[in-house]
């Protein structure tokens, strides 16, 4: 089944700001929460689809991707917005917990007392940024790519927990294991108490006994990784694909960062690119433009015939529908137009030469006779002053 369009979903433009989507995804919330539509099948489905738009939208990057990409943008990104049919409706509730303060879903059934959810162990990775250049065949028609990408990856001596066993892992003396620390602070207006990241355990709520030797305790070491890339046809120079958890190993157990990758394209032998269309230059020989022919030109899925009529004129663009790119997020082929050159040549022979000197008596071949010609011209002379 096709995904509906995010704006549509949640009822709002796309100049919606932060403000208004958090009230629409509210109000959908409400309207389809499990607890009041239990006997409603299709509640359970708006609901997961309110909840994948928000989680789109309000995210700048994915929203610019999907603004962009559409719903093909974002199948790279990971993550909720591209399996939302398997998240629970705890997942939900524990997601948005923390941006609309533990009681977006107004104290029903599944969400009241739901504590802040505390990060898990250890430490983000780094995103990281890699270049991908694309023939235009590849980018034409789609393609799935094999990078191998150097970066920080998952210890395997420690599996990533940084230690040489789990009996070597301590709950942090300073924070007891809360992976935070509070100061407060009396003044005359009152009491503040001030939370911050424990500086003991850096926000992990425990502490290494004996570390792993090979990665010296980050639970990381430096290699490679082979990464799956799928790119959606159309892409251009410029557009990149985020992602999500095949950035940098994260220190200890903490996720992996985002991979960011970006779109270049490679020149190619016989094509230009002029959006989703294609440009070929054709040499064609004197007496072909003026007696016709038929002949062969590449194409991006291969040869293919084109028919020039008698009396083609040089620098005429002919068509081939559907021989150019499929456009992003449609299934929409552009087209290859080819332009017909006409090649002169350098040198004649003797007989050549007497040849086309006799061509020269007739009126076909005299510019002043043809009004096409002078008509062409006068457009030529026209569009330099319009």
């Amino acid at each position: 089944m096709s995904k509906r369009d995010y704006y549509e979903v949640l009822g709002v433009d796309k100049g919606a700001g932060e403000a208004e989507l958090k009230r629409a995804y509210r109000k959908l919330a409400m309207k389809y929460h499990p607890d009041r539509n239990s006997d409603n099948p299709d509640a359970e489905q708006k609901f997961k689809e309110a909840a994948e738009a928000f989680e789109v939208l309000k995210d700048p990057d994915k929203r610019a991707r999907y603004d962009q990409f559409g719903h093909d943008g974002l199948r790279n990104a990971g993550g909720f917005g591209a399996d939302f049919e398997d998240i629970s409706f705890d997942d939900i509730f524990s997601r948005f917990s923390d941006i609309f303060g533990g009681d977006i879903f107004g104290g029903m059934g599944g969400a009241q007392g739901r504590s802040r959810r505390r990060s898990g162990t250890g430490r983000p990775g780094d995103d990281m940024k890699i270049s991908l250049n694309l023939t235009l065949e590849e980018i034409a028609f789609g393609t799935d790519k094999e990078v191998k990408v150097k970066k920080f990856v998952v210890c395997d001596s420690c599996e990533g927990s940084g230690a040489e066993t789990e009996d070597d892992y301590m709950t942090c003396d300073a924070c007891n294991g809360v992976g935070e620390v509070r100061q407060v602070t009396k003044t005359m207006f009152g009491q503040f108490v001030n939370v911050q990241p424990c500086p003991t355990c850096q926000g992990e709520g425990r502490t290494i006994r004996d570390k792993c030797n090979s990665c010296k305790g980050e639970g990381r070491v430096r290699g490679e990784e082979t990464v799956k890339i799928q790119i959606p046809s159309g892409v251009t120079k410029g557009n990149y694909i985020s992602l999500r958890g095949q950035g940098h190993a994260g220190i200890r157990g903490g996720d992996a960062g985002t991979l960011i990758v970006l779109i270049e394209e490679k020149e190619h032998e016989h094509f230009k690119r002029d959006g989703d269309n294609i440009l070929y230059d054709l040499n064609v020989s004197i007496p072909d433009v003026i007696l016709g022919t038929t002949t062969e030109v590449p194409t991006l899925r291969g040869k293919a015939r084109i028919k020039i009529d008698p009396g083609t004129q040089p620098g005429k663009m002919l068509r081939m529908r559907e021989k150019g790119i499929k456009g992003l997020n449609t299934k929409r082929f552009g087209d290859q137009y080819v332009r017909i050159n006409v090649f002169v040549p350098t040198s004649v022979s003797e007989e050549e030469k007497q040849m086309i000197e006799s061509l020269k008596e007739s009126s076909n071949f005299d510019p002043a006779e043809s009004k096409e010609v002078r008509e062409n011209l006068f457009e030529r002379v026209k569009s330099v002053f319009t």
